[in-house]
């Protein structure tokens, strides 16, 4: 059993929206994904989705994207990112994966699930408050998230290592210290994996170990559709 991730598949499979106007990193993505990902990944191993899932703007809309990702190998863990629109209530998700057989997905949202030793908790979270755009609102939704990720890490128990997973970079180039941050330095969080950078935004990443805490940019096209192995 090992424990994998990739971000932002951005499948197009329910609504016509093609990925490769944005360029050759995105040529038969989806073709390329299944390869990659049924080339190493096992039925019992988990693949974390850190959001950015699908195109569709309604479940309904979702079903071909959540049939070609059931029918993957291994357990699949998904949380919510910017363009998730179909994201709806824990509820109401879960009554569609029931209804369609969707049975090797889950769902991080204010909850955690476990990797051996290790907890996997997560959040979507939001712009970074250093960065020029963040303005009163924004300041509103990240503050919600900080408490979103709280709910995550307090559901855990009996660990001995937390990866917490996130959409947005919950850390800049500038790496200047914010509540995110400080959230996870209130637990013993090792890895923090994120999405959300695409194409010339990858050189905004920050990666590697920054205050004890090491930071992994796994966005589809900056892994080349090819999920990574976090742990064995």
């Amino acid at each position: 059993m090992a424990l994998y991730t990739i971000a932002d598949l951005h499948l197009p499979l329910g609504i016509d929206k093609p990925m490769d106007i944005f360029g050759k990193a995105w040529e038969n993505y989806v073709e390329r994904l299944a390869d990659n990902w049924q080339s190493k990944i096992a039925d019992s191993d988990i693949v974390v989705l850190p959001g950015d899932f699908s195109w569709a703007t309604y479940l309904e809309q979702s079903v071909r994207d959540f049939e070609y990702l059931n029918k993957l190998n291994g357990r699949k863990i998904l949380l919510k990112g910017n363009h998730d629109y179909w994201w709806t209530t824990m509820n109401k998700l879960w009554e569609f994966m029931r209804n369609n057989g969707f049975d090797s997905i889950d769902f991080l949202q204010n909850n955690s699930f476990m990797y051996e030793d290790i907890a996997i908790c997560g959040t979507r979270g939001w712009i970074n408050p250093s960065w020029d755009n963040f303005v009163e609102e924004d300041r509103k939704i990240f503050d919600r998230e900080v408490l979103r990720l709280e709910l995550s890490l307090n559901s855990a128990s009996n660990y001995k290592e937390i990866y917490v997973f996130t959409h947005y970079p919950p850390i800049s180039i500038s790496q200047e210290r914010n509540e995110f941050i400080d959230m996870m330095k209130k637990y013993p969080v090792t890895k923090c994996i994120y999405g959300h950078l695409h194409s010339a935004s990858h050189k905004n990443a920050v990666e590697g170990i920054v205050d004890e805490i090491e930071y992994k940019l796994v966005s589809g096209d900056y892994l080349g559709f090819n999920p990574i192995k976090l742990h064995d």
